[in-house]
């Protein structure tokens, strides 16, 4: 859970407006430059490029990345690379199912996808820049944390740490510094919480952030009451950190705030950008291997008895039961109340099912789950129903994982989770990295998930 404190107002308007804009502009120069004027429905793709890039770049920190080394800079290239990339892929498809793609030059489409790019680079790099300027002349927010608690300190750290919220914690209050408290900012105390509006008043602070917990309610209506004369903004920091937070957010229902502990990352404008990117790269990877799949089936049914297609039961997003599809590679189709899991040199397999299972072709079937909405191209591995049943009993949060749709293939996956789950550890393993999936979800993730799984598709020793 991300706890922002003070968005300057040129951070605050660069983030909403610079990338659309500048996409925009782009567009604009690229007619200029290859075949003007500028048309009606050069507009059109103007105003619909503006909105969907205001919405996927809305989702990564540009103005946000601090310091220039090598590893920032080539962090913030690849985040500009992936959004620009889902930019272009979400406005191919709705220009293409909307046929005004006959309206259009590929010549200026060439010109503006690379003359955007650069612009965003060149603007974001100035952005940065300004923001560093206006902290080197101190035009920065005073902040005083009251409170010396672990989430006092956690915040103070988170402050100093991210720049481009242009705030510096001056001074932490509590009247409690002993043994219970942060002992990191025990030196750092200033005072008790009768000094703060004092203190506050005198100092010229903007913001008060409050840490201490809700138990002592009369100290703290105290303490707010007391900073009415100020002009700071005052917020309270709950200490949700106790939990294992996963997508943690402030929302408010009807008007009553509610903080979110636990969150499937896939939802609003995020549910959008995913399904788009499933629905038009599964659709394309299907159209491109259609020949190998139907090779592959005519081979399943030539070598051995049974269906081409194994079906079974899995559990999809919320816990809901879906059919995912795979090539057969065994001699049985087990979908019961027991199923065992394939093993090294298992009788069961086929000697075509083990070349399918080791390159993973088997899985190929499953882009079709995946075009029709039950699966995700990237998300956590589903398992069969009767592994669910039984994991779920052992494994602390193993049902957390079905927060998001299963994936073809997944973060655990590409990070060694891949085959026989023969002993809790392992599993262990798997949904830990399934969970930090669920935290850090982004469209670029799921795009290094897939360059990796390509990779491990010609070296894994752990598929069988």
């Amino acid at each position: 859970m991300i706890v922002t404190s003070y968005e300057h107002p040129a951070l605050g308007l660069a983030k909403r407006l610079v990338n659309p804009l500048v996409i925009f502009v782009s567009l604009m120069i690229s007619v200029a430059v290859v075949a003007p004027p500028f048309s009606d429905m050069d507009l059109l793709l103007g105003v619909l490029a503006f909105f969907v890039g205001s919405e996927v770049f809305d989702g990564y920190k540009f103005f946000e990345v601090e310091g220039s080394s090598l590893g920032h800079t080539h962090h913030y290239v690849m985040d500009l690379l992936v959004a620009w990339f889902l930019t272009i892929l979400i406005l191919g498809g709705l220009v293409y199912v909307t046929n005004l793609y006959i309206w259009y030059s590929p010549e200026i489409l060439g010109v503006w996808a690379l003359l955007a790019l650069v612009m965003l680079y060149v603007s974001q790099f100035a952005v940065r820049t300004y923001l560093t300027g206006l902290r080197k002349k101190g035009e920065i927010r005073r902040a005083v944390i009251v409170g010396a608690t672990e989430v006092g300190c956690l915040l103070a750290n988170r402050i100093h740490q991210q720049h481009s919220l242009m705030t510096r914690v001056d001074a932490f209050f509590d009247d409690r510094v002993d043994d219970r408290s942060d002992q990191r900012l025990v030196a750092a105390v200033t005072g008790g919480l009768k000094e703060v509006a004092d203190y506050v008043d005198k100092n010229n602070i903007d913001l008060v952030y409050i840490t201490l917990p809700m138990l002592n309610q009369p100290r703290v209506i105290e303490l707010v009451n007391s900073l009415r004369d100020t002009t700071a903004s005052i917020y309270f920091v709950p200490d949700v950190f106790i939990f294992d937070l996963v997508q943690a957010r402030l929302e408010s229902v009807n008007g009553v705030p509610v903080i979110a502990v636990f969150e499937s990352p896939l939802v609003g404008i995020n549910a959008v950008h995913k399904r788009i990117f499933d629905v038009l790269a599964s659709a394309s990877i299907l159209l491109m291997i259609s020949p190998i799949l139907l090779v592959i089936a005519a081979l399943v049914k030539l070598t051995s008895k049974g269906p081409v297609f194994f079906k079974q039961r899995r559990y999809g997003m919320d816990g809901e039961e879906i059919f995912v599809y795979k090539f057969r590679s065994m001699t049985v189709t087990e979908d019961g109340a027991t199923v065992t899991q394939a093993t090294k040199n298992d009788a069961r397999v086929t000697p075509l099912g083990a070349f399918l299972r080791k390159s993973s072709l088997d899985e190929l079937p499953q882009l079709i789950n995946v075009l029709l909405g039950s699966m995700s191209i990237v998300g956590p591995r589903p398992h069969a129903v009767a592994h669910n049943e039984h994991y779920r009993k052992l494994i602390h949060g193993y049902m957390w994982r079905h927060k998001v749709k299963p994936g073809i293939t997944g973060w655990a996956q590409v990070n060694g989770f891949r085959g026989e789950t023969d002993t809790i550890d392992k599993m262990e393993g798997r949904v830990l990295h399934d969970i930090t999936y669920l935290k850090n979800w982004s469209i670029g993730l799921d795009i290094s998930i897939m360059l990796k799984t390509v990779k491990l598709v010609f070296k894994d020793t752990q598929a069988y």
